[in-house]
């Protein structure tokens, strides 16, 4: 008995010499605790920006190439669409290039920064001036609500497609397609990091994408008002406005109390 009363002290013993040494434990350490997201906001547009002039778009391939000889690049294309947004205190400048804006019959008009998107796409990380790599994420047909920054604001740039659809799978035609360029602190920045969740945290992505429908004047809590009119403090951004005291986490926009 005693024998094993000294395995099991020992084993305990040494269970908390292993988290009591934070240094050698990954798990108990957050690996962004030294990230200066001024500083990382100021390279990731250079790199953005870098990225846009020393590239153009392929309308024969429908993808973005390495110039090679006279091509125009992205960043003078005239079809750069800028942003400028703050975050968490940070400037960040979000890049939206519209290869067509979409044409949809009948028109309704370019949804607003929370409305509900259907929508085909495809993210990269931009990553040493180039995106040639696999995607990190693509889905096609999917209906997207509650996106990432980046994705919200880039999106009103774009109208939907025309619904051709007749007796078979859904068609569009005429949808609006580009690329949206979104800087780390717009997409997943590591103040947010859970070790849960498996993120491209703190990288520039890059997402291709092709509106097909939107769900003009979303009201995500249906309580008869528009997520976009939730908008307490009139900053054009119903996710940070929280006006029910005794639910302080639930923004308005998801809130049905609150209208």
């Amino acid at each position: 008995m005693n024998k094993i009363k000294n395995i099991f002290l020992l084993l305990l013993l040494a269970v908390l010499v292993m988290f009591s040494c934070d240094d050698n434990n990954n798990a108990l350490v957050n690996p962004y605790a030294d990230v200066n997201y001024a500083e990382l906001a100021i390279t990731d547009n250079d790199s953005i920006v870098k990225f846009l002039q020393d590239h153009y778009y392929s309308a024969t391939l429908d993808s973005i190439k390495l110039i090679e000889s006279n091509e125009i690049s992205i960043f003078d294309s005239g079809k750069i669409v800028t942003k400028d947004i703050v975050r968490n205190e940070i400037d960040y400048t979000l890049y939206t290039f519209v290869i067509n804006e979409g044409n949809p019959d009948p028109d309704k008009g370019f949804p607003s920064v929370i409305d509900s998107v259907f929508t085909n796409y495809e993210g990269v990380i931009l990553s040493n001036n180039s995106i040639d790599i696999s995607p990190f994420d693509k889905k096609e047909q999917t209906w997207l609500t509650n996106t990432i920054p980046g994705w919200a604001n880039g999106f009103p740039n774009f109208k939907s497609g025309k619904n051709i659809t007749n007796n078979g799978p859904l068609t569009y035609q005429d949808t609006g397609r580009g690329y949206i360029f979104i800087p780390s602190g717009l997409a997943y920045p590591s103040l947010n990091y859970q070790p849960s969740l498996s993120r491209p945290y703190d990288e520039i992505l890059v997402f291709k994408i092709e509106l097909l429908d939107i769900v003009v004047d979303t009201d995500h809590d249906n309580d008869g008002v528009p997520s976009i009119q939730e908008d307490a403090n009139g900053d054009g951004d119903p996710t940070n406005d929280f006006s029910d005291n005794s639910r302080p986490n639930l923004p308005d926009y998801l809130n049905p109390e609150i209208n």
